[in-house]
């Protein structure tokens, strides 16, 4: 019987993501001596990756495998028409997989399913792997790349927007319209794409000799209930003049509850919204919007699965902000 990547883990009595680490000579996230007894118990079982195996599965593979958030926004929703409609143009088909919300269990488990299929390729869309897990599909052979999701690291091929620039516009757009009191809401402020658009937000306020007080920014996870919760903490006489809201559905639900407060938007509050999905035109007022190329990002980044002399580049999709009626 062959042995597999499992059974060198059991016996190691580590996961398979660290022995695949190991015998990729990744560095990282083990020790020496852990390396050292994974050799060892590899070189005992006789295992070896069967990489010529998995390129021979993947280049017969028709289906590509899509991971996503199960978080409660609404941008996911062009991306995958992106998706589909490249995979159709190239007679494949497309499984998607929920990961949950900032889970390393569901992540897996996901990540398992398909690397057991061994699809083409694998999209990630708008998840930040924990480090196991992002080692595991590392390890799998399997050609991969994350969508509306940048990492802080250039090895990690990614099609997104400029996080920094969506803080920085947004901001810059309010204050060339006479706001200098400016909060940003429902934004997840732990991973590296909320820390970035707070960072543009920041410097964009700093450039103009503006101080950020606190309270002024105001995390979440870009829901409508973040939203709500936001403007109700500013209260029915808010001390910021306009809002920008981290997605569509967390700017609405700052709307409505400028609305319960009898607030006039935009004369007596204004406010913003990062993504520009449908969302932004459907409410009254309709709203101003820091608009993503989400069906960009499903295009290109099934292209660049796809064509494997692509696989290490990283890209930036435009943003551009469309002006309505909420400011």
């Amino acid at each position: 019987m062959v042995a597999t990547i499992k059974d060198v883990a059991e016996k190691a009595g580590v996961s398979a993501a660290t022995v695949s680490r190991v015998l990729a000579h990744k560095e990282g996230f083990y020790s020496e001596v852990t390396a050292r007894r994974v050799r060892k118990i590899a070189a005992s079982l006789s295992y070896e990756k069967n990489t010529s195996a998995v390129e021979l599965v993947t280049q017969k593979s028709q289906v590509i495998g899509v991971i996503i958030s199960s978080t409660k926004t609404n941008f996911s929703e062009k991306i995958i028409d992106g998706i589909q409609d490249e995979a159709i143009r190239h007679n494949l088909s497309v499984i998607m997989l929920y990961a949950g919300q900032n889970d390393p269990v569901l992540q897996k488990r996901a990540l398992q399913t398909l690397i057991e299929r061994a699809v083409k390729g694998i999209l990630v869309v708008a998840i930040q792997f924990s480090d196991d897990n992002l080692a595991l599909l590392q390890g799998s052979q399997i050609p991969y790349r994350f969508l509306s999701t940048a990492y802080n690291s250039d090895k990690l091929p990614s099609i997104a927007s400029d996080d920094y620039q969506i803080g920085y516009q947004a901001a810059r757009y309010l204050i060339k319209r006479g706001h200098r009191r400016i909060g940003l809401v429902a934004m997840d402020t732990s991973g590296y794409i909320g820390q970035q658009r707070v960072s543009g937000y920041r410097a964009a306020m700093t450039e103009a000799g503006l101080s950020v007080k606190d309270g002024w920014v105001k995390v979440g996870m870009y829901t409508y209930e973040d939203g709500v919760s936001a403007m109700a903490a500013f209260g029915q006489h808010p001390d910021v003049t306009a809002i920008i809201g981290a997605s569509d559905l967390a700017a609405v639900g700052v709307l409505n509850q400028a609305v319960q407060f009898n607030l006039k938007v935009p004369d007596q509050l204004a406010i913003m919204s990062i993504d520009g999905t449908y969302l932004a035109e459907i409410v009254r007022p309709q709203l101003t919007t820091v608009t993503q190329g989400f069906y960009d990002m499903g295009i290109l980044g099934t292209r660049m699965l796809l064509d494997q002399t692509k696989q290490t580049t990283s890209q930036f999709t435009p943003i551009k902000i469309e002006t309505r009626q909420s400011t």
